[in-house]
């Protein structure tokens, strides 16, 4: 009864409007209290130490400075530059601004891990292009949002740091490097039906009558955002730093393009970035600490194991198993974002994952897919809700635009789940 009230409680809160941290918190807490109703202080003491034990990560150092990335290259101008490089590469015409902005998008998830973040870098800069040459800002605002849906598999990510954390065996680095081919496949499905209905509804008429950037030019501009992940990801495989080090380094990196490069960043900006950057940092570990606590509610109760046995045995086979959680993350996702969909369901998949000798590292970017395809699922997804306030259109009108790109990166989760190997050849290949 305690276990189900946990869920309940967790839904309660939820539905009545409480932040998704705070609910995760509260209802771990209340059935803590109910388990241990004859010991003194009702066992709340193992609140404030499980809240300490879920922050307390060497990986997750590497969330704020990942984030302050983000806000750094947003305000540096380098998304501008890129955007400029691409399009005096593809040139102008009929769906090539789609296509230009998921290869910018691609490129920025190699210097921030955070979704949000690289669709308001992105949306900033291609959103309004998008518009002066005809295309509609529902469409555009479902290609960013899309599109940035790339940045958690493409290293570094926010989500593979917090997926290390949580399951003993996949290491940062083995996951970054395993995210690469399966975030770059996402990118160029994304390309296929974004380019597509770009032509058959004849969007973006204007377009081929902008100017192209000059070729040189814009890569002389664009060439400091196109070393930052040369040196981010060069570096860890360098051995020169940790993933933690890594986002410092990338930090310091973006200053110095920003202020001394560019000139784009003011010393007076510096506290607007860095609130920013604090703000949606906190929010990120805030809910990581209070989802320890809902943690070790599920594991003191003893509900992982029933439920990890009821659906290993519940006749549907390895692969049905499968299915079913991809259905259920699918549904879930719709209405969490993917952070608390790793910290809430990650501790109960685990045991299905060792029952069934899946890959850690394999099981991590599967999940990371889907995580994916939840940031640009209505109704509530992060990415799209950034992108869509850029356009200032309402969510519901993307839906038409954003139903092909779903179907396929879906495909992309499929290829991963029948040929593994897609994830787990580069960091074999590099020794991880």
């Amino acid at each position: 009864m305690i276990a189900a009230l946990l869920f309940v409680a967790f839904l309660v809160l939820m539905f009545l409007g409480v932040p998704i941290g705070a609910a995760l918190g509260l209802a771990g807490a209340a059935c803590i209290a109910l388990a241990n109703m004859d010991v003194q202080w009702f066992g709340l003491l193992a609140v404030p130490q499980n809240f300490y034990a879920g922050l307390g990560k060497y990986p997750l150092l590497a969330i704020p400075m990942f984030v302050l990335v983000g806000s750094i290259f947003d305000r540096s101008g380098v998304a501008a530059r890129l955007v400029n490089f691409a399009i005096a590469i593809v040139g102008r015409g009929a769906g090539m601004l789609p296509l230009v902005a998921i290869v910018v998008a691609m490129f920025l998830g190699g210097i921030s891990g955070s979704g949000p973040a690289n669709a308001a870098a992105v949306g900033g800069v291609m959103i309004a292009a998008m518009y002066r040459a005809g295309y509609p800002g529902s469409f555009s605002a479902s290609v960013v949002g899309a599109a940035a849906a790339t940045d958690i598999l493409i290293p570094p990510s926010v989500a593979f740091i917090i997926y290390s954390v949580l399951v003993p065996g996949a290491s940062v680095p083995a996951l970054f490097a395993a995210g690469m081919i399966p975030g770059v496949l996402a990118g160029l499905a994304l390309i296929i039906p974004a380019v597509w209905m770009a032509r058959r509804h004849n969007m973006g008429h204007l377009e081929s009558s902008l100017p192209r950037p000059p070729l040189w030019k814009s890569f002389k501009e664009a060439i400091w955002g196109l070393s930052a992940p040369v040196l981010i990801l060069g570096g860890m495989r360098a051995g020169w730093f940790t993933p933690t080090e890594a986002a410092v380094v990338a930090v310091f990196y973006g200053l110095f393009v920003g202020m001394c490069i560019h000139r784009t960043i003011k010393v007076r900006d510096l506290f607007t970035i860095l609130r920013e950057a604090g703000e949606l940092s906190a929010v990120i570990l805030l809910v990581v600490s209070l989802a320890g606590i809902f943690a070790f509610s599920l594991s003191t109760l003893g509900v992982i194991d029933p439920v990890a046995n009821a659906i290993v045995h519940s006749g549907l086979g390895e692969y049905g198993v499968l299915i079913l959680l991809i259905l259920l993350l699918i549904t879930v996702g719709m209405f969490l974002d993917g952070i608390s969909i790793f910290l809430i369901f990650v501790p109960l998949l685990l045991p299905i994952m060792n029952h069934y000798g899946w890959d850690p590292v394999w099981f991590g970017v599967l999940l990371t897919l889907k995580v994916a395809l939840g940031q640009f699922t209505p109704p509530l997804a992060v990415n799209l809700m950034v992108s869509c306030r850029i356009a200032n259109v309402q969510m519901e009108s993307t839906i038409r635009w954003v139903i092909p790109m779903l179907i396929a990166m879906f495909a992309v989760m499929l290829l991963v789940i029948a040929f593994p190997q897609l994830a787990l050849w580069l960091p074999a290949k590099l020794g991880y």
